[in-house]
């Protein structure tokens, strides 16, 4: 019989109610079910952690390095390779039983879960997979609360690893995310306590979001206007695709000097944005488009590409460019070869280097520039000038559109959505859904460039900071009275974050498309609805109208 899965944490799950036969990111069946295995072990271990604490017990910080890490690794489109994600739940394993007999010898009782019951034998983990797939939870209702908060902590857990690369760390953070997943793992959890839990997931999304700002800026300067080239050059280049700016600056030091330029990829291309990462002057461009775009850009790149996380579009068996794919942190693939981070915190890219001066330099796909580094800083240093417009009426509105960019066809809504906007409409954004305007001629106003990025998904927290001091320099009572429209794209588990951050912020009015998430159970979704008006897009034209915009 033909092995099944069940997922729907992303936006692309099949037919908008969740892969069975493989994922549509191109995941097998088998690692799904190793995928369900590990978050199984990583509630076992919060399960153990929480208690604890709760009985004033100390942990060192392993558990919480491994949660996060596990949780990071499971993530849409990070990690493909079986054997990177087993090796994950050997450690696991070893570090809940760790817990487990640290509790009993302290005579801490641990709450009856199958999470904790599992003796964790490894002749069962197949067995052991296949019950913990999120069906295990068999009230719809139930489910669609617990995975809502389970994909919120994955895409914190996201954020909170680029901070923690950083040097930016936060027990209050890792702590409350022992607390939901021991939570979550509850059987007989209520509706109630489970929706508020929610919440609070959204209110330590700002946490962490500001945790990542700080690591950012204060390691880099705060991101500045900056155009950025994205032709090519005439030297071999490295590919560098993901979200850690930790890493770019290894591979940027390590490249000084050699010949070789580096190229950013899809939500890598704000790197470009900060002082001491721009400095760098083999930092020659950006490559390229969104993650999705992969197969047809990567091919002509011609030199290595590097996965600092997601998002890898598995390539095709005869793809010219796997050879050249290296992987790290959360990311794997099969066949690819990975880079580890040394006891240091650094990565050596030598054997990346030594490949691309094999290779001949990129294949120029298209060229000019496009203009960014709207993050907070910068918007506030032409507040008065916002301000100004917004008062004598050359800006009517502000349109948030953030979020991530796919592949499907119905997302081309956002481009025809951007191109429709009247022309004292400002676009606010972040994360990869840029990439469906961005490159467009949308103009200024004033001399404030119509389209504003902020940055990489995780600088939504930017988004929020502007709209907060907006709200502060206008003398409103409520963030909703400003004049803006939030217009939202997601995908993956960093948008779940992102939303529930602006949830718990008092943002009202959210329209999220191409469609709503699949894990949102009717009742959920209605409560969503009812209590911050959570809606769905339409198109472009009954949207408009919509929002007052026509």
């Amino acid at each position: 019989m033909e092995e099944k899965m069940f997922c729907f944490q992303c936006q692309e799950t099949a037919k908008g109610t969740g892969c069975v036969l493989r994922g549509v990111c191109g995941k097998l069946p088998q690692t799904a079910k190793y995928m369900d295995l590990l978050l199984s072990v990583v509630r076992g271990i919060a399960i153990a952690d929480n208690a604890l604490r709760q009985a004033n017990i100390e942990t060192d910080r392993q558990a919480a390095d491994f949660i996060v890490d596990a949780l990071f690794a499971t993530i849409t489109n990070a990690n493909f390779d079986d054997a990177s994600i087993l090796a994950r739940v050997d450690k696991g394993v070893a570090l809940r039983n760790e817990l487990i007999a640290k509790a009993k010898a302290n005579d801490v009782t641990l709450p009856d879960y199958s999470e904790i019951k599992w003796n964790g034998d490894k002749s069962t983990y197949d067995e052991q997979g296949s019950k913990m797939s999120v069906l295990r939870n068999h009230d719809e209702d139930i489910r669609s609360l617990k995975e809502l908060t389970m994909y919120g902590l994955k895409g914190m857990a996201a954020y909170y690893e680029h901070a923690a690369r950083l040097g930016f760390t936060d027990a209050v953070i890792t702590d409350f995310m022992s607390f939901a997943l021991s939570a979550i793992s509850n059987p007989d959890a209520q509706q109630n306590d489970l929706l508020n839990l929610v919440l609070q997931t959204g209110k330590v999304g700002v946490q962490a979001m500001a945790l990542l700002d700080k690591a950012n800026t204060e390691s880099y300067g705060n991101p500045e206007m900056t155009k950025v080239n994205i032709g090519v050059g005439k030297n071999p280049g490295i590919l560098i695709s993901g979200h850690d700016l930790h890493d770019i600056e290894d591979l940027l030091k390590q490249t000084e000097g050699t010949g070789i330029d580096v190229y950013t990829h899809g939500e890598m291309l704000p790197a470009h944005y900060y002082p001491q990462l721009k400095k760098y002057k083999h930092l020659v461009g950006n490559y390229g488009n969104a993650w999705w775009r992969q197969k047809e850009e990567f091919s002509t790149f011609n030199g290595p590409i590097v996965f600092t996380t997601n998002c890898i579009v598995p390539p095709l068996p005869n793809a010219n460019y796997k050879e050249r794919m290296f992987t790290m942190n959360s990311t794997g693939y099969p066949g690819c070869r990975h880079i580890e981070t040394a006891a240091n915190g650094h990565k050596d890219f030598s054997e990346v280097i030594a490949e691309a001066k094999k290779c001949a330099a990129p294949t120029e796909i298209e060229h000019g520039e496009i203009l960014g580094g709207f993050a907070h800083n910068q918007v506030l240093a032409l507040a008065d000038k916002i301000v100004d417009a917004v008062k004598s009426g050359a800006i009517k509105r502000f349109v948030v559109m953030g979020g991530c960019d796919g592949r499907m066809k119905s997302r081309n809504y956002y481009t025809e959505f951007a191109e429709a906007l009247p022309k004292d409409v400002i676009i606010l954004t972040a994360g990869c859904a840029k990439y469906k305007f961005n490159k467009l001629n949308l103009g200024d106003i004033n001399g404030i460039p119509r389209v504003l990025d902020a940055g990489q998904c995780n600088d939504s927290y930017s988004l929020a900071v502007i709209a907060m001091k907006l709200q502060e320099v206008f003398g409103l009572d409520d963030i909703n009275k400003l004049p803006i429209i939030y217009n939202i794209a997601w995908y993956e588990q960093k948008a779940v974050i992102v939303l529930l951050a602006l949830l718990s912020l008092g943002v009202k009015n959210i329209h999220l498309g191409p469609t709503l998430p699949a894990f949102l159970s009717a009742n959920v979704a209605k409560v969503l609805v009812d209590n911050f008006g959570i809606a769905g897009i339409g198109n472009v034209e009954d949207d408009l109208q919509l929002f007052g915009l026509k």
